[in-house]
């Protein structure tokens, strides 16, 4: 027993040592930086907006009574699977607005996961396209590298900060990460929509 607890010690201690001196630590510190001040943006443009431009209450009540739920769903899994184009802040929002609200934050929840899941296997297949090959290993070359060096960890980063989460599992199909971790780190996917609930909730 105790030999397997110093095995697993060793083993931390050189995955410690791996990241600090490859500069993935520095990497997930600037990220973080990077991603507070979007998000305190994000919330104060909330504010202003409900309190001096639109009513958001009466904004997502007509949605809700105006376009059925399945419609807005979809679009929501589209807009995840292709590059984030629409913020995920905006559905958390209307999700309040709907009869029961954790069950319809779920569901954006999962159809985030999912939608990150078609982007990887877009990455998968727009990586096997000579061009875009050729373009990535030469221009992209250094970006790729990173992205095979911290594998899982990009993931988290991905799944938990505000950036396109579809951007991120689209560079781990192009290089091919292994599809059961993705999925397995992927899910942090849904402690990101709980945390922006419960601020957004609060607010609106």
């Amino acid at each position: 027993m105790e030999t397997v607890r110093k095995s697993e010690t060793n083993k931390l201690k050189r995955a410690h040592l791996y990241y600090k001196y490859t500069g993935f630590y520095s990497f997930v510190g600037q990220s973080l930086k990077k991603s507070i001040v979007p998000i305190v943006l994000i919330i104060v443009a909330l504010i202003v907006l409900d309190l001096y431009v639109v009513d958001f209450s009466n904004l997502f009540t007509y949605i809700t009574e105006t376009y059925a739920p399945i419609n807005i769903l979809l679009v929501f899994l589209a807009s995840e699977s292709l590059l984030g184009l629409v913020p995920p802040e905006i559905f958390i929002a209307w999700s309040d607005k709907m009869p029961e609200p954790i069950l319809y934050l779920t569901l954006l929840a999962t159809l985030s996961y999912v939608g990150g899941i078609i982007s990887y296997f877009i990455g998968k297949w727009i990586f096997t396209i000579p061009r875009v090959y050729a373009y990535m290993e030469g221009k992209m070359k250094k970006h790729l590298k990173q992205i095979r060096k911290w594998g899982g960890f990009l993931i988290v980063v991905g799944a938990l900060l505000p950036i396109p989460f579809s951007m991120t599992s689209m560079a781990a199909g192009m290089i091919h990460y292994k599809f059961s971790n993705y999925l397995l780190f992927g899910l942090l996917r849904f402690v990101r929509f709980y945390l922006y609930a419960i601020a957004i909730f609060s607010l609106l």
